[in-house]
């Protein structure tokens, strides 16, 4: 199935989307990908069709503001901080028509939308973490901390090898060179998407979103699937798996040999996780 591009607008600001509709659609709420910093929706690729043509529902993966091929506002127009990222996720949906949704959150900035979720619980129908940041033993990483530096940080994110030494950075795996061109394109575009890049890691707030994120688990009791790739060096499983069996409809998968960006790295192994999880039928 093919994977449409087109751009949303949400607000003043544009948003590239990637979509598939189903051919066959089932009455069921769309499911909503959200990547992580230095990705885009194109690390969602192998992923989308599969939802679509396996569950009959609509997938759809957007750019985040600031990523990828969306609008890269000046930070005085938009702020960065993973407050105005929530708001924005949430005209974004609206923007889409969509009123419930399944949300799938990988990695850092990802875990905006399980900010959203925990806010939001009216609008999820179910969620699923994929290696973001959970737990308040997680940090951030040196190589994302970097980029948010003074100085050293507006010299790095003006840097388009940052991508491949990130996306390589956090697993066991090189890119193909014909993706590593997909997600350096911006950076080789303008310069406002380093800007925008570092203004996001300047404000990321781990220590908020972590604690947000674990103590809101705690009461969390739409379905949870946790997707884990046990590669990955920045974020723990170890604090992970408390969290997991807290939950009271959650379940932990966990993915041997596969990294931070599990849709990059392995998207056949997330694959045969999430499609049955999609499938469950709601009790």
């Amino acid at each position: 199935m093919a994977i449409a591009e087109k751009f949303v607008k949400v607000g003043e600001f544009d948003w590239l989307v990637r979509e598939v509709e189903p051919v066959t659609p089932a009455d069921k709420p769309p499911v909503v990908l959200l990547h992580g910093i230095v990705a885009q929706s194109y690390s969602w690729r192998n992923t989308l069709p599969v939802i679509a043509a396996e569950t009959g529902r609509r997938a759809i993966a957007p750019d985040w503001l600031g990523m990828g091929f969306s609008a890269r506002p000046d930070r005085w127009d938009f702020a960065y901080t993973p407050d105005a990222y929530i708001e924005a996720l949430g005209q974004f949906l609206d923007a889409c028509d969509i009123e419930q949704c399944v949300i799938v959150a990988q990695g850092f900035l990802g875990s905006v939308g399980i900010q959203y979720a925990l806010r939001n619980g009216d609008r999820i129908e179910r969620l699923v973490i994929c290696n973001a940041p959970i737990s308040t033993e997680h940090k951030l990483p040196f190589k994302i901390q970097q980029m948010g530096w003074p100085f050293v940080g507006d010299m790095i994110t003006q840097d388009p090898l940052l991508v491949d030494r990130t996306l390589e950075g956090g697993g066991p795996y090189q890119v193909e060179d014909e993706d590593l061109d997909v997600y350096r394109r911006p950076f080789l575009q303008t310069s406002d998407t380093g800007r925008a890049l570092l203004a996001a890691v300047q404000k990321l707030q781990i220590k908020t979103i972590t604690a947000e994120i674990q103590t809101g688990l705690t009461t969390w009791d739409k379905p949870t699937l946790i997707l884990w790739g046990l590669s990955d060096p920045w974020l723990s499983l170890e604090s992970v798996e408390p969290i997991a069996a807290s939950l009271e409809t959650g379940k932990l998968v966990k993915l041997d040999q596969v990294g931070h960006y599990v849709q990059e790295d392995w998207p056949e192994k997330v694959n045969e996780a999430l499609i049955p999880f999609l499938r469950q039928q709601l009790v």
